[in-house]
């Protein structure tokens, strides 16, 4: 018998846990559906300040400078290495058009798409005497044309006129084919640096990056998938293998690397700059392509940077080869970590670091480059922001995952600050110093691409309504197509439980577990209203739809914290032992 003491507690908890399903439900609020749409578009007038401003000072270079409303070519950054301009007759790539073709659809507009996509097929060529970054390249030009070409031959006929004939296609694929030139190494790992119409220079430098060997799987393997030419993938594929096989003993990565050796460069690594989208595109990969080679090799790699680069909610650098710090700091790259975390289901981490990331962000109104962890204070040259998306993109992730109208509180601030810091008459200019907020001419193309893209998404979704994608590293979307797995994975559906036999008893799986990508959304049922609802990756609801039970089995993961959920002395299930 539960004495009267408990059973006031089991009573509160049932209505606390009652209080927060109704906030939860916020969606369905009139005052937070008019909120939404009122920050929807501001951001779409965001989106067309920039765009438009680039449209008509810069294009078709690559990118805008707002303050001077001209434009820089500038394809192909990493850390602080620009393109290199060997040829006067080089006019720019349109980087800045390539990089919004997918926003353009988010955003409805796809008769701006369609004269996008034209003016590209008849205009662009990569038949020019330019030394680009493949890395770069890749994730912004390559993924951006595979992207709208996906988008474009959509059945919903978003190109109403019918007017295209797989141009962008066929841009990709030239594309692609001049990227294989950098392949031919001993170790099957790329130069970081090409010139689009010769090829590999010669003295040209071999050290490259993590990322920039190991995040080239998910552009190349789309092309492949769409060409039926199996080179892209098989290159792609080569060179993350090597790369793989080049971890320490403790499953840690360095940052720089020789293409030639094969040996390690930089020992010491993160999951920031350099490093940050080959974990990203791991899981991705597993996802896009169903492989459970790229699993393995993610589960095994997330296991280490736990371990070893994990203080509270903060990750450090440590060293590949002992997995003792190196540099404690904070780097806004790292922002992506907590949306990666959503979609492995582990939310109650991601939140954690995701809260810290805003509390910098707040203290300084934006979020500086490099923050200096054992100091608490911005590293002393690295105080800019260049307009980043990370932050907006784990927020919006989160949201997705909890339904949490604070993360909508959070991109609101964001939105805000944007506004009031970096918006000019001219676009929206980077800052060079976030403690006097002092400007800089540029404008990034993947402000276009990522920025106002995930904030947009944020406040509506509706294009990923009935549709499951991939975001690249860029922001740009993949359809995650059945015919691309090499087995069918099943979607999870909330109303058509998966058991895993145990010798004792049947045990539910989530979509963690089984290795599946969950389902955007779920229609209504037994678990379901009548609205949609997005769920998180390791969610197993309730056995019973009123929550009874009468053992811990019955009980389900909860959605939010990812914790396993357990029957009370009352029988209701709950989260009574992290109360």
């Amino acid at each position: 018998m539960l004495s009267r003491k408990s059973q006031t507690w089991v009573l509160l908890l049932l209505l606390i846990s009652s209080f927060l399903l109704h906030i939860s439900t916020s969606d369905a609020d009139p005052l937070w559906a008019a909120k939404r749409k009122r920050m929807r578009d501001k951001v779409r007038k965001m989106f067309y300040h920039a765009y438009d401003n680039y449209m008509t000072h810069a294009f078709p270079h690559d990118e805008l400078k707002p303050l001077t409303k001209t434009f820089t070519d500038s394809l192909g950054e990493l850390g602080n290495l620009k393109l290199e301009r060997l040829s006067q007759d080089y006019n720019g790539s349109a980087l800045s058009l390539i990089e919004s073709l997918s926003s353009l659809v988010v955003l409805g507009n796809n008769t701006e798409f369609e004269r996008a996509v034209l003016w590209l097929s008849e205009n662009l060529t990569f038949d020019v005497d330019v030394r680009i970054n493949l890395f770069e390249c890749n994730i912004r030009v390559l993924g951006g044309l595979v992207s709208a070409h996906l988008l474009a031959t959509d059945s919903t006929n978003r190109l109403v006129q019918g007017t295209y004939k797989n141009q962008l296609l066929t841009l990709a694929e030239e594309l692609g084919q001049r990227f294989l030139l950098a392949f031919n190494t001993p170790t099957g790992l790329p130069y970081a640096w090409l010139n689009l119409k010769y090829g590999v220079m010669e003295n040209e430098t071999t050290e490259t990056s993590t990322s920039g060997c190991g995040s080239l799987i998910l552009e190349m393997g789309a092309l492949s998938r769409l060409t039926g030419d199996p080179r892209y993938e098989s290159a792609a594929l080569r060179a993350l293998n090597k790369l793989w096989s080049m971890r320490s003993s403790l499953n840690l990565l360095g940052t720089t690397l020789d293409v030639m050796t094969g040996e390690w460069i930089e020992y010491s690594s993160g999951i920031g700059a350099g490093v940050d989208s080959f974990y990203e595109y791991l899981f991705k990969a597993h996802i896009l392509f169903g492989k459970d080679e790229f699993w393995r090799m993610f589960h095994s790699a997330y296991v280490a940077v736990q371990k070893y680069f994990r203080h509270g909610p903060w990750y450090h650098e440590a060293d590949m080869r002992t997995g003792k710090p190196t540099y404690w700091q904070l780097t806004s790259l790292q922002a992506f970590w907590p949306g990666l975390q959503v979609l492995v289901g582990d939310i109650a981490a991601a939140n954690l670091s995701h809260r810290e990331f805003f509390y910098v962000w707040e203290k300084y109104g934006v979020l500086p480059e490099r923050y200096l962890l054992d100091h608490l204070m911005l590293h002393p040259t690295e105080k800019y922001y260049p307009l980043r998306p990370e932050l907006a993109e784990s927020t919006f992730y989160l949201y997705q995952a909890t339904k949490d109208p604070w993360y909508m509180e959070v991109g609101e601030a964001i939105v805000n600050s944007l506004n009031l810091y970096t918006k000019v008459e001219g676009g929206f200019a980077s800052i060079r110093d976030v403690t006097t907020k002092q400007l800089e001419d540029h404008q990034h193309s993947f402000f276009l691409a990522e920025t106002c893209k995930y904030l947009y998404l944020l406040f509506d979704d509706t294009f990923l309504v009935d549709r499951n994608y991939v975001f690249t590293t860029e922001g740009h979307p993949l359809p995650v197509l059945s015919a691309w797995h090499e087995r069918l994975p099943e979607t999870y559906i909330p109303t058509n439980w998966t058991f895993a036999k145990t010798p004792k008893q049947a045990r539910r799986a989530s979509a963690m577990s089984l290795q599946v990508c969950p389902a955007t959304t779920l229609s209504s049922g037994e678990n379901g209203g009548g609205g949609q609802q997005v769920e998180s990756a390791c969610h197993i609801p309730d056995a019973r739809i009123d929550h009874k039970c009468s053992a811990d089995e019955q009980c389900g993961v909860d959605s939010t914290t990812c914790r396993r959920r357990s029957c009370s002395i009352a029988g209701y299930c709950g989260l009574w032992l992290f109360i």
